[in-house]
């Protein structure tokens, strides 16, 4: 496969699957441009997330248990909110976000270390959301599909590649190689003179996180599909084009039906 040399994204010469049995409904066609998040959008991050957390953990003779899970979890995700607002670096989130953890539990250890021990047990797993396979198999005949991710390159095309999503795919945006993060403007307008032919009003973003996927969208003034698999309350100042439950219901909203 072809790389694109200044590495937007990934981009690739596109070996089209075959026609899956959903066709478009004459005239319904708004999008032509589908931009997907990959984390608890296509790919089950959380499920794959604590596999390898556990497995990390007693790998360094640490019993990983739900409290151990829970200080994490809040640690992580107070590091990533301050990556989304721009506050602080990709490095800083991946390089002290055990260290941090471990001190609360009154141990030091080599956050970097963890990090790259971590990395690479996230890098051999994925589980894919359920329909996400068929969903772009079924798309990519008739839309131009695209990732677009807060992450490390390394972990996402590895993970990418292992769930067969990849070909169908013609370029991935990854924050790590872009320099800005969802839902930084840059991070849009990076994607927007990188993707050939690009119309915001022919695109859609589609996403489970209301604070980067859809923020970031409607900052770029792209129409959005906020994927709320748990049925939360949005009580957020944060609203999307679409609301949806899960990712089957994307054919209605694309004009797709079946034979």
């Amino acid at each position: 496969m072809e790389e694109n040399k200044h590495y937007t994204g990934i981009k690739k010469s596109l070996d089209k699957p075959d026609e899956g049995s959903k066709i478009h409904k004459p005239g319904s066609k708004k999008y032509e441009l589908l931009l997907f998040d990959l984390d608890d959008t296509l790919l089950d991050f959380e499920a794959n997330e604590k596999v390898s957390l556990e497995k990390l953990f007693e790998d360094n003779g640490i019993s990983f248990t739900r409290e151990v899970f829970d200080i994490y979890d809040a640690v992580n995700k107070e590091l990533w909110a301050g990556y989304e607002k721009g506050t602080i670096s990709l490095n800083e989130v991946l390089n002290t976000r055990f260290s941090r953890t471990l001190l609360e539990l009154g141990m030091t250890v080599d956050g970097t270390l963890w990090e790259a021990q971590y990395r690479a047990l996230l890098g051999r797993g994925y589980q894919l959301i359920d329909g996400a396979f068929e969903l772009c198999k079924d798309l990519s005949g008739s839309f131009r599909l695209f990732v677009i991710t807060n992450g490390v390159t390394e972990t996402q095309l590895s993970r990418l590649k292992m769930t067969n999503l990849y070909p169908f795919f013609e370029d991935i945006f990854i924050s790590q190689e872009i320099g800005y993060q969802k839902p930084a403007g840059e991070f849009f307008d990076y994607v927007k003179e990188h993707m050939k032919d690009f119309k915001a009003e022919s695109a859609l973003v589609i996403g489970d996180s209301l604070s980067s996927d859809i923020k970031g969208g409607n900052l770029a003034g792209i129409d959005t599909c906020w994927i709320n698999r748990k049925n939360i309350t949005n009580t957020s100042d944060i609203q999307s084009t679409y609301t949806i439950t899960k990712l089957a219901e994307l054919y209605g909203i694309l004009g797709i039906g079946t034979f």
